[in-house]
């Protein structure tokens, strides 16, 4: 088993802004973390405007529209929000 572990100054998050498919995170340390939208269904259901109400703290991201809470840990393992189902994807 390994164990994940993060200094929390280099991992402060200091922007965050979303596209259509992703979120994308900028750490302090100038790392960009992307995740896929559908990780997070609270967040990919919400509207622009609510999307666009974020709060940054020392260890993630809050949304206090929609109460989603991401942290940057989870981000950084790859979790994904309780029931987050990948869509699927269309044939040519």
């Amino acid at each position: 088993m390994t164990i994940l572990q993060i200094e929390v100054e280099d991992a402060r998050p200091v922007a965050a802004k979303y596209g259509d498919h992703h979120l994308t995170v900028t750490l302090a340390d100038g790392r960009l973390l992307l995740t896929p939208l559908w990780w997070y269904p609270r967040l990919l259901a919400a509207t622009a405007e609510q999307r666009s109400q974020i709060e940054l703290s020392p260890l993630g991201i809050h949304w206090p529209e929609i109460g989603e809470d991401i942290s940057i840990a989870s981000m950084l393992r790859g979790a994904k929000a309780p029931g987050a189902k990948e869509p699927a994807t269309q044939s040519s």
